[in-house]
């Protein structure tokens, strides 16, 4: 038998009470009610936020929109395949938000702003919130700088200028999107194509419910014209969710105001806005359905 001296006991305890860690770690998490068409109805996280980021027992991520008096509806941002009803779901504390700066600049990628060209991860660490505050009218300037598509007859019919909103109409396979395509190329000579030119515009292509054969014709395009390095493509093609879709163009918007706060030019088309409000109006009629499913 071993016997152990007061004074160890005393130095055993003395470690002991100098080593305590008396933080306390708080969750915030909730049971999934149902699950369906993209959306699930959460119960138990009292805490969560508007826009606020959670995440499913599968390592699936949703935003949570709906916020009830006794539950949460989340849009789904993947497959989800793994959520069943009783799952549970963890709160992120982080309003969602997309990676951004300079080395978006020539990639590919969906919705969240996840890489899906092959060309492996995207090295930044900088993120904007998807729905941020837009400037106010008094730091907004005037349009006065104009933009040249490189298309004669619409530079001379149309003024279009650096700050303004432009719609493009037209039947299926009149030529929208090369349109686009032509504009974005055409911005190789206000910089050279050099992204690290701060005279040179940036351009972002937001393609919703496009086929991906479509999306890849665009990025093969831009990149035989050697404009692929100040552009990037932001993909919610037509076999994704309809809450990735409708989240797209902010997503898109969120990586030019990044640009746009540096004092930098950017031209960003949606392609479609038609498909991205179909998308949406799904999406909240998804959500509406299922609330008063469980309230039945």
């Amino acid at each position: 038998m071993v016997s152990i001296r007061p004074d160890e006991i005393s130095a055993i305890l003395k470690q002991q009470i100098a080593d305590y860690d008396k933080s306390v770690s708080v969750s915030n998490v909730g049971t999934v009610l149902q699950i369906g068409d993209g959306i699930a109805r959460v119960y138990g996280l009292e805490q969560v936020m508007a826009g606020e980021l959670v995440q499913f027992e599968d390592g699936t991520e949703g935003i949570a929109l709906n916020l009830e008096d006794d539950n949460v509806g989340a849009v789904l941002m993947g497959e989800g395949r793994g959520i069943q009803e009783g799952s549970t779901v963890k709160a992120t504390g982080k309003i969602a938000a997309v990676p951004v700066g300079d080395a978006m600049l020539g990639r590919v990628v969906n919705s969240l702003g996840q890489p899906i060209d092959g060309k492996g991860e995207i090295a930044t660490t900088e993120t904007r919130l998807i729905e941020s505050m837009a400037p106010g009218i008094i730091q907004r300037k005037s349009v006065h700088e104009p933009m040249q598509t490189g298309i004669t007859a619409i530079d001379a019919m149309i003024p279009i200028g650096r700050g303004q909103r432009e719609l493009i109409i037209g039947d299926r396979g009149t030529g929208k999107t090369a349109l686009i395509v032509d504009t974005f190329i055409n911005q190789k000579g206000t910089g050279g194509g050099d992204p690290n030119n701060p005279n040179q515009v940036i351009c972002i292509y937001v393609a919703v419910g496009q086929k991906q054969s479509t999306v890849k014709a665009v990025v093969e395009k831009l990149e035989a014209a050697g404009a692929m390095p100040y552009c990037i493509v932001v993909s919610a093609p037509a076999s994704t969710d309809a809450a990735m879709q409708f989240l797209s163009c902010s997503c898109g918007a969120a990586m030019g105001e990044r640009l746009r706060d540096e004092g930098r030019h950017v031209v960003i088309a949606y392609d479609d806005l038609y498909k991205q409000a179909l998308a949406y109006r799904q999406t909240m009629l998804l959500k509406q359905t299922s609330k008063h499913r469980v309230v039945r």
